[in-house]
């Protein structure tokens, strides 16, 4: 067997040999810290033969206790098979979380979430499985348990798996929600339905689109009943409809993730090239850590600041929230908080309202003060209640005919959750 430079941060040795599992893999898809790769565990580092299919269980471990998710009865960290959307390297192990109510098993199992996160980071620590769920999101998944639901949640390719976390690249991480969901229930038949409700959150809304969006040609057979997003990233062209803001003009940060990940165009320049010593310096924290947008505000980096051509730099980027519109095949619900000054309400707005457009069944509804963390557990009561009524055959109706443009974002209201 070869040996290879080490595809890891924090290996003693300057070389190590691949599995032939790794070797394939590393052919096709970067790898290394160029590409946020670190050393976690031994877990995360799978050196035997891969199998041939997606959506398969690899393996499971216990998961540390958190205190914020008392409604569990078993927490796990897993790792499954996927497919690089991206790259185009074939099977690849990624990562994640499953979590299993506690109390009696209803009888066929129970109904399954899977959960989209949003952003954390690209680096290999920031995956969710080995850091912990924040305290947002662990609240979230605690309310869905108490519910009586399985949650099973991603960390999307790359992110605790090798290569590059394709951030916002809704195409792999729509792969990776539904391959999380197959390795969950086929692993899992006893204890989990195969009836199945996705939803997600910011960078989390498009992975939870894209999965709906996938589902009915990449995993038909997933028990896909219905879908929600929350703070929508995704975009959609629509001839009726102005284009949306872009989300945080000011800001290098999301820009350089998406850098730091898959979002470089063909035939682009090196990024380094694109950089200057500021943004080298924030590209380097967001490979390195989770704390790249502390970083950013600390260190007076813009967008202005960390590109040698500002104006040009969305020349060289991929747009990997876009979306053409299409007819969702299952009710979704998406949920605004009118005081969101990340991701503006317009913007959100804009692609209810291409969604609808496309014969969508959409349930679009805003809340007055939430922001862009806040409109999440806003959200929640009627999140419980549109998935109640679609799983007993009665889904709410679609509102798209009464939707309006809700303006500019309002100010904050103090006392709402997380907001």
């Amino acid at each position: 067997m070869r040996t290879r430079a080490t595809i890891v941060v924090g290996l003693v040795a300057a070389f190590s040999i691949l599995s032939a599992a790794e070797q394939a893999i590393a052919e096709a898809l970067p790898v290394g810290p160029s590409a946020g790769d670190q050393d976690l565990s031994p877990f995360y580092r799978w050196t035997g033969k891969l199998p041939s299919r997606p959506g398969l269980m690899l393996r499971e471990e216990p998961l540390p206790a958190n205190p914020q998710i008392a409604n569990a009865g078993q927490a796990l960290r897993i790792l499954y098979t996927s497919t690089d959307a991206r790259w185009n390297s074939g099977v690849l192990p990624v990562s994640g979380t499953l979590h299993l109510p506690g109390g009696a098993r209803p009888r066929g199992g129970w109904p399954l979430v899977a959960w989209a996160h949003g952003t954390l980071g690209v680096a290999d620590k920031c995956a969710p499985s080995w850091a912990g769920h924040r305290p947002r999101d662990a609240a979230y998944i605690n309310e869905w348990l108490k519910q009586g639901f399985a949650v099973v949640s991603t960390d999307y390719q790359g992110l605790g798996g090798p290569g590059p976390h394709p951030y916002t690249v809704w195409q792999a991480e729509g792969r990776s929600v539904l391959d999380g969901i197959r390795a969950a229930t086929s692993a899992h038949r006893r204890e989990i339905a195969n009836v199945v409700v996705i939803t997600g959150q910011s960078q989390g809304s498009g992975a939870a689109i894209g999965a709906t969006r996938l589902q009915p040609t990449y995993a038909p057979d997933v028990g896909l009943k219905a879908s929600i997003a929350t703070g929508v990233l995704s975009s959609f062209s629509a001839p009726d409809a102005s284009p949306p803001p872009a989300p945080a003009q000011g800001s290098a940060y999301y820009t350089m993730l998406s850098i730091a990940g898959a979002g470089l165009r063909e035939g682009a320049p090196p990024r380094d090239e694109l950089l200057t010593e500021k943004g080298r310096m924030l590209l380097n924290a967001a490979l390195g850590g989770c704390d790249a947008r502390a970083i950013e505000q600390r260190e007076g980096v813009t967008a202005a600041n960390a590109f040698r051509a500002p104006d040009q730099i969305r020349d060289y980027t991929l747009r990997t929230a876009d979306m053409s519109p299409v007819r969702m095949r299952v009710p979704v619900f998406l949920g605004t908080g009118l005081a969101d000054s990340l991701l503006v309400p317009r913007r959100q707005y804009a692609a209810a309202r291409a969604l609808c457009g496309a014969g969508s069944h959409i349930v679009w509804k805003t809340y007055p003060g939430a922001t862009h963390n806040g409109g999440m557990h806003a959200a929640l009561k009627d999140e419980f209640a549109f998935v109640d009524a679609v799983l007993r055959g009665e889904p709410e109706p679609s509102n798209c005919s009464g939707i309006a443009d809700p303006g500019e974002p309002a100010r904050p209201q103090p006392g709402l959750p997380y907001n």
